[in-house]
């Protein structure tokens, strides 16, 4: 189905997170935009040219925008391309991936920003957006050409999983990128108190005879980066807050004014530390997985807005990265494709609502990224999804479309899946 006639989605449950709205009702999409929304659209009312496609008993939802989300195209190709993480993208929902920098060679010049964007026109189903990086090398010590790399189309700019230790260089960057206007969305985790450590320091990682990293490696680093946006008046975004320390100082810094945002991921706010039990590569994630306190506190900040957004952190792992010994394993999770039901997590047992689980996924993310989505507002591009929240399945890594396996939720039971997903009005996926 190309969706070259208008469409109608029929007997919905629209559900429009930016709108903060919830109705029975249909959708109808016309030449790639949401033409109408409402109760008062029916099968008689819109024409015969017009292809309907029943929805009930389903959610019609805003496309969601993953903010941060590692793809191997170029250098990688083995572990992701932009071609599968679109469609492993498609199939969990996600109508706009913003890809990190990480590549080989790193995104830090504007030839390498070109030949993402281009690569992706020609191979992905979904729209894909690049960081830059927001120092040379991601070496941490001279800033990159934030001006040429915003001309050539870079979202924003990141030095991904690597944080920037020198604090000089570090309010340079934010100097300089606001004069630009360009947002900067940086990892926190000082690298000297981390040291060696492979999970969350505490008794659990005691247990397990695994060094640890405390959460204050990460707050510290916050607190620094807080002082330098209150200086330089800096856009500023903290990539992945994990722990209590971190929503603290968030929220001093939001009562002292600063316009910062942050983001943590599906991980940290659907699993725990616990979860690596038994040793389990696949949830040894960077920043580690928290305690239960830390994931429960962070729910909350979603509910209380002090945290923004939610991320897939997609990252994905072969084999022989991760079938090691815990301490050796690479560090990530692939998550494009279940970030949505592992989200729903959250809805079945409480923890948020839908709006507020679909806010953090994609209108909160539009908003900080000045994009185009997150919204059904007529006259919006059609990133359009529709999906059943309460069918039950036990996820099986092996059927997921990257081209790597390493999720934590394999084996898992699940609910809420995707069946079918529109990119400006084009059906990309549909579940068989």
């Amino acid at each position: 189905m190309t969706n070259a006639r208008p469409l109608l989605l029929a007997n919905a449950l629209l559900t429009d997170p930016a709108a903060r709205t919830q109705q029975h009702g249909s959708l109808l999409i016309r030449d790639g935009v949401i033409a109408d929304t409402g109760p008062h659209l029916t099968a008689g009312a819109v024409g015969p040219d017009t292809a309907v496609l029943d929805c009930e008993g389903q959610v019609v939802a805003p496309g969601l925008i993953d903010m941060r989300a590692v793809t191997g195209e170029p250098g990688a190709e083995h572990r992701e391309t932009l071609a599968t993480a679109s469609q492993a993208a498609a199939a969990g929902g996600v109508t706009t991936i913003v890809c990190t920098p990480e590549t080989h060679p790193p995104i830090d010049d504007p030839a390498v920003v070109d030949f993402v964007l281009r690569r992706a026109r020609d191979t992905a189903i979904v729209h894909v957006h690049a960081m830059a990086a927001l120092t040379k090398g991601l070496a941490g010590q001279e800033m990159t050409e934030i001006g040429l790399l915003g001309e050539a189309g870079a979202l924003a700019f990141t030095d991904g999983a690597r944080s920037v230790m020198n604090a000089r260089v570090m309010r340079r960057t934010l100097t300089y990128a606001r004069d630009f206007d360009a947002l900067i969305i940086h990892h926190t985790q000082d690298r000297d108190l981390a040291g060696d450590g492979v999970m969350n320091e505490g008794e659990f990682a005691s247990r397990l005879g695994l060094p640890g990293i405390p959460a204050e490696a990460e707050a510290m680093l916050l607190e620094r980066d807080m002082r330098l946006v209150a200086l330089t008046g800096g856009r500023y975004h903290a990539a992945t807050v994990t722990c209590r320390a971190s929503i603290e100082v968030l929220r001093r810094a939001r009562q002292d004014g600063l316009d910062v945002t942050a983001s943590t991921s599906i991980n940290h706010v659907t699993l725990n530390e616990n979860d690596i039990d038994g040793f389990r590569t696949f949830c040894k994630v960077s920043p580690p997985l928290r305690h239960e306190d830390d994931r429960m506190a962070l729910v909350q900040a979603i509910k209380d807005g002090l945290v923004d957004a939610v991320v897939s952190d997609h990252n994905p792992q072969d084999v022989e990265t991760k079938r090691q010994p815990f301490a050796e394993a690479a560090d990530g999770a692939i998550g494009l494709e279940t970030m949505l039901s592992a989200g729903l997590r959250l809805v079945h047992d409480g923890s948020l609502d839908l709006i507020g689980l679909l806010r953090a996924l994609s209108t909160r993310p539009a908003e900080i990224l000045r994009l185009p989505g997150g919204t059904l507002a007529k006259g919006a591009s059609a990133d359009v999804i529709v999906f059943d929240p309460d069918v039950p399945f036990v996820l099986d890594a092996a059927r997921l479309r990257s081209r790597c396996k390493n999720s934590p939720f394999d084996g898992a039971r699940l609910s809420g899946l995707v069946s079918r997903t529109f990119v400006a009005g084009k059906q990309v996926f549909e579940r068989g």
